[in-house]
């Protein structure tokens, strides 16, 4: 069994999402995976790009980024020197937008857009992974704001949605690494999926060594495992805030029957 500061293979890193952490944001909350600390806002506009307008849907988008001291060493503020995006950001507040985009019915809460900002303010290892787990939680806050106001046609939540990352570092598959599993890892593995186990997003990657089908089956199978734990998370915050949930869901099987 690794030692991993106390924590099994396939066990997730201590989990803590404040909401309303910001006064002006439509949803916000600070997440906290482990050493990893990232402030997640939801901002509701009543507009959508040219090529959305008239067609009676929204968007989700995000963006992310790293304060300067997020790492142990100074890097450069995002935004100058022409480093706005970084190539890095463009990919990771990609994903973060797949991931939310899949978990909502778009035309439900009409002509507007959600931006979902990330922002890093201390980085030890999966910082897109809580970024997704956070994000959710702030849109589903900005989503009750507009159930509030009667601004929705119905039930906006296909579902609940969280991320997590899995590796193999010296050949034992971890679950939620931290910086220093992260940076040694020979397969790193994210992944994003619904409280039904069906999955968004797979990011897999051979960093040292390649990896065989049955060990991508079962970092999947231990990535789901935590993203159900996880979820279970965002569930008891959302409810201890007085969001009703069952309001805001309606699953795709359901509008089927």
């Amino acid at each position: 069994m690794s030692n991993r500061r106390n924590r099994t293979p396939g066990e997730i890193r201590p989990l803590e999402i404040i909401p309303d952490y910001l006064k002006y944001p439509e949803g916000s909350v600070l997440i906290r995976t482990g050493g990893t600390v990232v402030v997640c806002t939801a901002s509701v506009e009543n507009k959508v790009k040219d090529w959305l307008r008239n067609k009676g849907r929204g968007w989700i988008t995000a963006e992310y980024a790293m304060l300067p001291r997020a790492n142990r060493n100074r890097g450069l503020r995002e935004g100058q020197f022409g480093r706005w995006p970084s190539s890095r950001s463009q990919e990771i507040q990609r994903l973060i937008g797949r991931c939310l985009r899949a978990a909502v019915w778009h035309k439900r809460f009409g002509e507007r857009t959600i931006t979902i900002d990330c922002d890093v303010l201390q980085a030890d290892g999966g910082t897109r992974t809580a970024s997704v787990t956070g994000g959710f939680v702030a849109l589903v806050l900005a989503l009750n704001k507009l159930r509030e106001q009667d601004n929705l046609t119905g039930p906006p939540l296909k579902s609940m949605l969280a991320a997590v990352s899995v590796g193999m570092v010296k050949r034992e598959i971890l679950l939620d690494l931290d910086y220093g599993e992260d940076s040694s890892a020979d397969v790193d593995l994210n992944i994003g999926a619904d409280d039904r186990g069906s999955i968004v997003e797979v990011q897999a990657t051979a960093e040292g060594e390649k990896f065989t089908a049955p060990q991508l089956a079962e970092m999947t199978e231990l990535g789901l495992k935590g993203i159900a734990e996880l979820i279970s998370g965002q569930r008891e915050v959302l409810e201890n805030a007085g969001v009703p949930l069952d309001q805001l869901i309606q699953r795709v099987d359901e509008v089927a029957q």
